[in-house]
């Protein structure tokens, strides 16, 4: 029997870094190249086999539903998670939105924002995945050898979260690798704002309120479930928050490929 592909797409944000742009519509609703942000997203799974896409809204929810009505949702099963009354975070929003999916299959998570040339039907949906790769920033997730989350660090302040955090690992600095500890060195690596959430956690998220970031879960999750990063080699990326980064986005999307 064939396996429906479905995808989650977070465009309930405010859009703040957008603004005065998002002061009269949705950070979705942005162009780049002539076309909305959700439009580039929707594209990049359309092409991917994906037929399922459920898309939060929040800011200007109706705004984004009469984009998707008048453009006969593309083609696909485009169904619409409606956080107008409450911002739900990341974690929150997979959270109300489950009962549009079908329980069985894993769902592919894209921020609108992000822009990148992954190949999304190279992505292995068996289990829990985070998108990740080598490059600079302040924040990483940890990884042992085997591509298993551990936590996350600030690189800044020295924080951690997850796993490598409450003793499980014995952590010490070294000035030549970051972060190793007793089970082995750990890999700093660098989220991309996508992910797989596989039906295996669904039943951990009882134990969540109805807002929460998804990273928090992933980190406590990680603990006591296999969670694996999947590292993007020559990814290229781009997060569309700022907007001095419009601009950068047009000449990315004309490049990318």
């Amino acid at each position: 029997m064939r396996r429906m592909k479905q995808a989650m797409i977070f465009a309930a944000g405010l859009g703040t870094r957008l603004k005065p742009l998002t002061d009269t519509m949705p950070k979705a609703l942005v162009r780049v190249g002539g076309q909305p942000l959700i439009w580039h997203v929707i594209q990049k799974l359309k092409s991917s086999g994906y037929e399922r896409i459920v898309v939060n809204v929040h800011h200007f929810a109706d705004q984004i539903v009469t984009y998707l009505e008048e453009n006969h949702n593309f083609g696909l099963d485009i169904r619409i998670s409606d956080e107008t009354s409450a911002l739900l975070e990341t974690g929150g929003g997979i959270k109300k939105a489950l009962p549009l999916f079908d329980a069985n299959e894993p769902i592919l998570i894209h921020n609108v924002d992000i822009l990148s040339n992954l190949d999304l039907e190279a992505l292995p949906m068996g289990a829990p995945l985070l998108v990740v790769s080598e490059r600079q920033t302040k924040r990483y997730l940890m990884f042992d050898d085997e591509m298993r989350l551990h936590g996350w660090t600030n690189i800044e302040t020295g924080a951690l979260k997850g796993p490598i955090s409450n003793g499980q690992w014995s952590m010490v600095r070294s000035s030549s690798a970051g972060l190793q500890g007793k089970n082995g060195q750990l890999r700093k690596l660098a989220f991309s704002g996508i992910h797989v959430f596989h039906p295996s956690l669904v039943p951990l998220l009882d134990e969540w309120p109805d807002r929460f970031p998804i990273m928090d879960f992933y980190l406590k999750a990680c603990g006591t479930h296999l969670i694996r990063g999947y590292e993007a080699k020559d990814l290229r990326l781009m997060d569309v928050g700022k907007l001095d980064t419009l601009d950068q986005a047009e000449a990315f999307i004309n490049s990318k490929l």
